[in-house]
């Protein structure tokens, strides 16, 4: 494990970090790919129940992302300064910090859970179905959340290769699990969509097992008396500052999908089926992409807190370069293969061509996708979250509402108004990332000479 990051070769790094994350982040969709195609092997109401629960699902993940985040930088952020207790005391109260926020959210979810789908219009066999999943799935929030948080210290330490193993792993368990719960034999009785449920909550639990054990084999966790998970003001109120902005920016992704599909809904059933496509067709395409937040997240937070912001300048010069390879690549194989990619996922001639008209335009954004990631990465390694929410609330929804409507209805360009408005939202709001990373690296510098 490469504890400091300040020192060895950035380009090392960044592949040491980034490579073991992107292959984590495949098997993570691969994992949920299983889960979709076993309910739909159920019946089609348990795969619509299934999609149901993601709105509530989404709020755990946004919470759980946005409370890792805030642990990677902050960890981070000691070690580069050298101070390991301080790191180790950030640890153990973001491993508190996310067992109450597991408790809160199972509670609120239980709750409201009910109140939620019926008025998403869920009743009947579709409801129970729904709630079944759901019900089991918060019930393992707490799991799912100390995943996260442990992922977050093993990667603020330089050490991406253990929640990788961690997913791999998982992934095929899953792939029997989620069977033997679902039809039942061995002991086991016949569940259902709550078995796909079960499967995954129990994988979530001894993954806690796996990366306790290997944060203590590892020495990054140290020993500890339950006292010292009382929660601190002052280290809660750093996890929630840092975190909070992450989890918002996360949850206006939904609302930006929300809004899409809303407009696209004007144009019919086909074009909202073939944008549903089309984004999963587009979220394989990136992850390659997806280990490079990690490692910039990693290296920038703990070269802020050494104080070696060249070094900062570099990981996002690098970033950028590998990134710009891999959309470079992304996009020939989308702009090649669209038909073939649709065709794999319906066999509708118009949901195909109006895939095909998406991604032939959607393609074109993916290097703007590549500055927006990195560069936000780097902008909470150095304690700077707010911004990344301010980028989200522009992009996902102050934009589309504008420039939606003047493309697609007042200019008449129909659905392709839509299209083309993600295009120019999403490049618009790379441009505004890098004017304002540039300028905050300047600022950084120019703090940090001698007077």
């Amino acid at each position: 494990m490469t504890t400091d990051l300040t020192t060895a070769p950035i380009p090392a790094l960044i592949r040491r970090l980034a490579i073991p994350s992107g292959i984590g982040f495949f098997f993570n969709t691969m994992f949920n790919v299983v889960d979709t195609w076993y309910a739909g092997r159920l019946s089609t109401t348990a795969l619509a129940a299934m999609s149901l629960c993601f709105p509530v699902f989404f709020i755990i993940l946004a919470v759980g992302a946005g409370i890792s985040t805030g642990a990677t930088t902050l960890i981070g952020n000691a070690l580069g300064r050298g101070q390991r207790d301080e790191a180790q005391r950030f640890v153990l109260q973001s491993l508190s910090f996310a067992l109450v926020h597991a408790v809160a959210l199972t509670a609120l979810g239980l709750a409201f859970a009910p109140r939620i789908f019926t008025f998403m219009g869920a009743e009947g066999e579709y409801l129970t179905l729904a709630l079944g999943y759901m019900n089991v799935t918060l019930c393992g929030a707490t799991f799912s959340m100390l995943n996260f948080v442990m992922s977050s210290i093993l990667n603020s330490h330089g050490n991406t290769v253990t929640y990788r193993n961690f997913l791999v792993t998982v992934f095929f368990l899953n792939l029997v699990l989620d069977p033997w719960f679902m039809y039942g034999g061995l002991g086991v009785p016949t569940m259902g969509l709550p078995g796909i449920a079960l499967a995954t909550v129990s994988t979530q639990c001894l993954g806690n097992f796996y990366l306790f054990g290997s944060l203590s084999r590892l020495k990054v966790l140290p020993v500890f008396a339950l006292r010292d998970l009382w929660p601190r003001r002052y280290y809660y109120g750093e996890l929630m500052k840092q975190g909070f902005p992450s989890a918002m920016n996360m949850m206006t992704v939904t609302v930006g999908v929300f809004i899409i599909t809303w407009f696209a809904g004007r144009f019919g059933k086909e074009v909202v089926a073939a944008y549903g496509i089309g984004t999963r067709i587009e979220q394989l395409a990136l992850l390659p992409i997806m280990g490079l937040n990690v490692s910039t997240l990693a290296l920038t937070a703990q070269n802020f807190g050494a104080g070696n912001l060249k070094r900062i300048r570099q990981v996002l010069a690098l970033s950028l370069r590998y990134g710009f390879i891999l959309a470079a690549i992304g996009t020939a194989l989308v702009l090649v293969f669209s038909a073939d990619l649709m065709s794999a996922f319906s066999r509708d001639g118009a949901v195909i061509a109006a895939g095909v008209r998406y991604l032939g335009i959607e393609a074109l954004v993916f290097p703007a996708y590549v500055l927006l990631y990195v560069c936000v990465s780097a902008m909470q390694g150095v304690k700077r979250p707010g911004f990344a929410l301010l980028i989200g609330l522009y992009r996902q929804i102050a934009v589309p509402f504008l420039v939606f409507p003047l493309l697609a209805i007042m200019l008449g360009w129909g659905v392709m108004g839509i299209w083309w408005g993600i295009f120019i939202t999403t490049w618009s709001a790379a441009v505004i990332v890098v004017i304002y990373v540039t300028w905050i690296v300047k600022k950084l510098e120019k703090d940090t000479l001698p007077a």
